[in-house]
């Protein structure tokens, strides 16, 4: 089942404790990013939230077509999502929340990151191909306004590290 709390959830249950925020993708840098917050997490006494984003279907006058893409890319979403809590809860010993949302990245990362003040860095994984670190890495180190009104630390994971250099740099 899906978890997802809100920032008053937290609040209400007394942790007032910072999140890193991670972007659940099937890209192989965005596992060592997930890799990283556990350990930070683990060593800062903080915690992990993990963001889905699942694009909207392109199909406006193909109704059940869109809907079926849609219920399968949530499902897929959700699947990542379990891969990565796993890989988060076995290095920082905690459960992290689990985000599914349907949108545009930038705009929905801009959102949460807005609506969530626990949110205080957010940890990106950068990609090892020739054309660069990323489309998202690339987006926010050209327009730092994709972030939001409020400004976190990003911290970008080379994805040519391994986990035992990550393991000595997250703790």
């Amino acid at each position: 089942m899906l978890r997802v709390m809100s920032e008053s959830n937290d609040v209400q249950n007394g942790d007032s404790r910072i999140k890193f925020l991670v972007i659940a993708s099937e890209a192989p840098e965005a596992q060592l990013a997930a890799f990283f917050a556990g350990r930070r997490a683990r060593r800062s006494n903080a915690r992990v939230a993990l963001l889905a984003i699942v694009e909207p279907p392109e199909f406006g006058h193909w109704a059940t077509v869109a809907e079926t893409m849609r219920a399968e890319a949530h499902e897929k979403a959700e699947g990542i999502l379990r891969e990565f809590a796993a890989e988060v809860k076995a290095q920082s010993g905690e459960d992290p929340e689990e985000i599914v949302r349907e949108g545009v990245i930038v705009e929905e990362l801009r959102k949460l990151i807005d609506e969530d003040p626990a949110i205080s860095i957010l940890v990106l994984g950068a990609s090892t191909e020739s054309d660069g670190p990323g489309p998202l890495v690339s987006a926010l180190a050209k327009n730092p306004a994709y972030l939001g009104k409020r400004r976190i630390p990003v911290t970008v994971v080379p994805g040519e590290m391994t986990r035992d250099e990550l393991r000595r740099l997250a703790g």
